[in-house]
This record gives structure tokens, C-alpha cells and sequence, in this order.
């Protein structure tokens, strides 16, 4: 048995969990996410906690679809009741990030902006040198931070880029001056 899998998800009120022909439909006050269960796995929901049953516990990839879906569950009714945020850090001089419609454009360097079309279900907020990346779907909030980050990675001399808040990044020294011996 899954050591994650067999944790049971506590939901909160104004929250519900359906089934409806193999999909689970989470709906809250912030929208609805939809997943269509694996076949060998089956879900109880009893005195608002949910517990997911595997069907087949002596096969290896159920093991594995039955922590997966446990994970994939606790994601949805949090993001439909909470919802997920990725803060990313820009750094580097002249170096910004900008809305406009449904495009982020990011001025990293090069010379012309970088045009990124935005992930449905994503919203994106700049501020001074920081970009906000909030969503319901964890994946596609964490599939938008990670290829907005793609464009233009930290380096380690001078830490210019774009990098998660929080992240540390490992800095070199770089060329050390050479001792002259006359």
C-alpha cells in the first residue's frame, strides 16, 4: 500500500467531490477541475473525508497510480478552494516583464522582447521585478512558471535571469585576478 496513498483527503466546506463515469469533478468557490480516474483505483467519501481504494494492491503500477491519484486529488481540492501562486524573481539591469491580452512579454536581454502566449486557466500579474503566476490546475500554474523561467535561466557570476522566489542560486567567482611575480 501507497504511504501516501493511503492518507485520507479532508474536504473543505463549500467543496464537493463527484464522480461522474470514471471523472472526478472537483468544484469550489474558485472553479471546477475534472480528471478521469485510473480504472484500478476507486474513492469512498465518508463524514467529509475521502479515502482512495486500490483495486488491485499486488500490482506494481497500481501502487503507483494510487499515491499518484491521491496527490492529483488533495491538488484539485485545493486549488478549487485556495488555488496555487508561483512568484518569480527577474533580475539583471533593464530587465522586465509585461502583460498585453493574452501574451507575456519579457525583456531579458535580447534584443527584442520575448512574446509568450498564456496558458488557459492562468492568470499572470507583473510587478516591479517579480511575476505572479496563479491558477486552480497546479500543473499548468507550475507548466507556466517553468517556461516563462526556461527563457532566461540564472546564471551563477553576476545571478541575472529569472528564477523562482526563493530559489538560491550557487554563485562562482569567476576569473580571479592573476598575481603578478616579477
Amino acid at each position: 500500500m501507497s504511504k501516501i496513498g493511503k492518507l485520507p483527503i479532508e474536504l473543505p466546506e463549500k467543496t464537493t467531490l463527484t464522480m461522474v463515469d470514471g471523472n472526478a469533478i472537483a468544484k469550489g468557490e474558485l472553479g471546477e477541475l475534472r480528471w478521469k480516474l485510473p480504472s484500478v483505483i476507486g474513492l469512498t467519501q465518508k463524514n467529509g473525508l475521502i479515502t482512495i481504494i486500490n483495486n488491485h494492491p499486488d500490482d506494481r503500477s497500481s501502487k503507483a497510480l494510487h499515491g499518484l491519484t491521491r496527490a492529483k486529488l488533495a491538488n484539485m481540492i485545493k486549488g478549487v478552494t485556495e488555488g496555487f501562486k508561483i512568484t518569480l524573481e527577474i533580475s539583471g539591469v533593464g530587465f522586465r516583464g509585461e502583460v498585453h491580452d493574452n501574451e507575456i512579454w519579457l525583456h531579458i536581454g535580447f534584443s527584442h522582447p520575448v512574446k509568450m502566449p498564456i496558458l488557459p486557466g492562468v492568470t499572470i500579474k507583473t510587478l516591479k521585478n517579480d511575476i505572479l503566476v496563479s491558477g486552480i490546475d497546479k500543473e499548468v500554474v507550475g507548466e507556466m512558471a517553468a517556461r516563462i523561467r526556461a527563457q532566461k535561466k540564472p546564471e551563477p557570476y553576476k545571478g541575472k535571469g529569472i528564477k523562482y522566489q526563493g530559489e538560491v542560486i550557487k554563485r562562482k567567482q569567476g576569473k580571479a585576478a592573476k598575481t603578478s611575480t616579477a
